[in-house]
């Protein structure tokens, strides 16, 4: 049977920390699940990722894993598929042989023959095993981080339905598409990169454990009013000239609601006003972001004789003004 590289499969070395293998799953989750990536082999690449990270984010199965590759090297084998030599009495029972209603085609035949209901002289044990996280993107407008929202979400998910013998006397899955259809409720105050988390909503488990997480990544649709930056909140603020030179008051919508402004005299290019407090609120006042409006002047139209006119008698006033001296 070839050895899986769970290391290489992660795109990690095998001496990486728990840390770094949380970070590489986490990366290649995102860039395979098959409601992320349009590539024909996504749920196999997805099943193949949640695979390595079940043993490698385990210590005592990761420590299994270890020993058996370092057994073959041992014995003059490798840690490829081309040259495992597996320990005596592995695959005994010429084959595999599961007891239980359980479907061993959650995983490869590797896995199941090292960690899962693997016989043993025709008998076979069943393996409690609690079913894999797995993740998915959820995507929101700005204004639902401060109101909270309900969502629909349809997700594609590979459901084994029976496995058999190849011709080789492999195991072969057997598996077709599965859509579940959740209804998800977001709470106020989410941020774009934090995860929801759906308890029992991942993979199934085996031998009767629990199933694992659904983790949903909050992604922020584009918005032409609002862009967020961790719980912060940036607005553009158009303001006429003579608000720009002279100051102003003015009530603005934000997405908490309208708020009223003061914008200083005296124009400064980049200004922006911060309203503490006014961002993706947090759960205290003290942790809720801020929202800051990005000032711009907008120029009125010469589009008739009065406005250029106006704008001719500007141009008088200031005889000595140079918009291009900066750049000399």
């Amino acid at each position: 049977m070839q050895f899986k590289d769970y290391y290489k499969v992660l795109g990690v070395a095998n001496t990486a920390t728990a840390a770094e293998i949380k970070k590489a799953y986490r990366k290649l989750a995102r860039k395979h699940h098959p409601d992320v990536s349009r590539a024909a082999d996504a749920t196999t690449r997805m099943a193949e990722v949640n695979e390595a990270n079940e043993v490698l984010s385990d210590p005592e199965k990761r420590a299994t894993y270890d020993q058996v590759g370092d057994d073959s090297q041992a014995r003059g084998g490798s840690r490829d598929g081309s040259n495992f030599r597996p320990p005596p009495g592995w695959g005994e029972s010429g084959g595999f042989e599961f007891s239980g209603d359980g479907d061993a085609g959650d995983h490869s035949a590797f896995f199941e023959q090292m960690f899962g209901r693997a016989g043993a002289g025709g008998g076979g044990f069943s393996r409690r095993r609690r079913g894999s996280d797995q993740h998915a993107v959820i995507e929101l407008d700005i204004i639902d981080a401060y109101l909270g929202a309900q969502r629909t979400i349809s997700l594609r998910t590979s459901k084994s339905t029976s496995t058999a013998h190849d011709p080789r006397g492999s195991i072969a899955d057997k598996a077709t598409d599965d859509v579940q259809t959740l209804e998800v409720k977001i709470p106020k105050g989410v941020y774009a990169g934090q995860h929801i988390r759906l308890a029992g909503r991942g993979g199934a488990g085996s031998g009767g454990a629990a199933a694992g997480d659904l983790l949903l990544e909050v992604r922020f649709k584009p918005d032409a009013r609002w862009r967020a930056d961790g719980r912060d909140i940036y607005q553009l603020m158009p303001l006429a000239p003579w608000e720009a030179a002279l100051g102003t008051s003015a009530r603005v919508q934000t997405p908490g609601g309208e708020a009223d402004v003061n914008v200083p005299a005296g124009w400064v290019h980049a200004r922006k006003l911060r309203l503490k407090g006014r961002g993706i609120p947090g759960k205290s006042a003290d942790t809720s972001g801020d929202l800051y409006l990005e000032l711009f002047i907008a120029l009125p139209p010469a589009d008739n004789d009065a406005s250029r006119d106006a704008y001719a008698a500007i141009a008088k006033a200031f005889p000595n003004f140079l918009p291009r001296s900066t750049l000399a």
